[in-house]
């Protein structure tokens, strides 16, 4: 049998049944130092398919660099069979920044697939795009809610395409949505170029959330083992895992603060309550009731609301799933 190239990016050349740590040159500072994006690549022994990981493609959405972390101390490069590109920081100027955007303002995941002589996330994305997913057979890109949002664990994916669902089920999330591409996109991106890309969310942005994390982590273990390259992931019975084709956010009616009466995936029913707005001493300026039934996939953790700020978001069923909470219990 003939052994396996080792697998070279950047300035790393890693041998089968190794790992390495590297970075990719990005820009330099106004300081003069140089930024870079940081890299490990696990090169199984053995054959196999290769994915990327992706993390904090914004800057504030750092639980996705933990689930990385807590991914690959379960790989082991000698039994993998493939290997694993892992970016934990994609944007490196927002993550240092505390900053979902580059420094100027623009959101990295609308810039793909970017240009070598274009804006600053124009150029890290075709930089990405050019290096990473060219090489790739799957991705996993990791996100969660942004603005004072959480969102439940979820997948979105394009759920039409047979083996891009094959995937999602194996993931193993709370939820399933079926997402359209959108221009700019690093999924609309690399879907172009022939890649099948899951997107991940789960969480809050700063925070690490443990639900979330944990089920990031199992999730892609489970897409490991579904591509045959460990034997790491939890066995999984993906018969009825909830899905959904339409999304909707309830917004207030009311400026004041709200109260919630829906919680992070469960099922509500159409005219059940979602939330009550107070005013400053009290007074009750209103309610909303749920306007379909469906999974609360995402709500606002900011308790002061302006008129038609969104508030609950709800992912619409065909059904009612068997496997959802009621009366406060853990979705996940």
């Amino acid at each position: 049998m003939t052994p396996r190239e080792s697998f070279k990016i950047g300035d790393l050349e890693v041998a089968p049944g190794a790992e390495a740590m590297g970075d990719l040159p990005l820009a330099r500072l106004v300081t003069g130092n140089t930024i870079s994006m940081p890299l490990r690549v696990i090169h199984g022994r053995d054959e196999g398919p290769t994915v990327w990981l992706s993390a904090a493609v914004h800057g504030d959405e750092i639980a996705g660099v933990e689930i990385i972390r807590r991914v690959l101390d379960q790989v082991n490069a000698l039994t993998l069979a493939g290997t694993i590109i892992a970016v934990p920081i994609v944007n490196v100027h927002g993550f240092l920044n505390g900053d979902r955007y580059f420094p100027d303002r623009r959101d990295l995941n609308r810039s793909f697939p970017g240009s070598p002589t274009g804006s600053l996330a124009g150029r890290v994305a075709h930089l990405f795009v050019t290096q990473i997913v060219d090489r790739c057979d799957v991705g996993i890109d990791l996100h969660t809610g942004s603005d004072h949002r959480i969102n439940l664990p979820q997948i979105r994916a394009d759920l039409d395409d047979p083996f891009t669902r094959e995937l999602a089920v194996a993931f193993g999330a709370p939820l399933m949505l079926h997402a359209k591409l959108r221009d700019g996109s690093m999924r609309a991106a690399a879907t172009s170029r022939g890649a099948t890309v899951l997107l991940y969310e789960g969480g809050e942005a700063w925070r690490f959330n443990e639900q979330a994390v944990e089920a990031g982590t199992r999730g892609v273990l489970r897409v490991f083992d579904r591509l045959s390259m460990t034997g790491n992931g939890e066995p999984l019975d993906d018969s009825d895992v909830p899905e959904s084709r339409s999304t909707s956010w309830v917004r207030a009616r009311r400026t004041g603060l709200v109260q919630l009466h829906a919680k992070l995936g469960e099922y509500v029913e159409k005219g059940s309550p979602l939330v009550t707005i107070h005013d400053s001493v009290g007074r009750r300026l209103g309610s909303t009731k749920a306007p379909t039934n469906g999974i609360v996939i995402g709500h606002t953790q900011q308790p002061l609301v302006n008129q038609g700020d969104a508030i609950v978001h709800i992912a619409r069923l065909d059904s009612e799933p068997t496997n959802v909470i009621r009366h406060g219990k853990d979705f996940t």
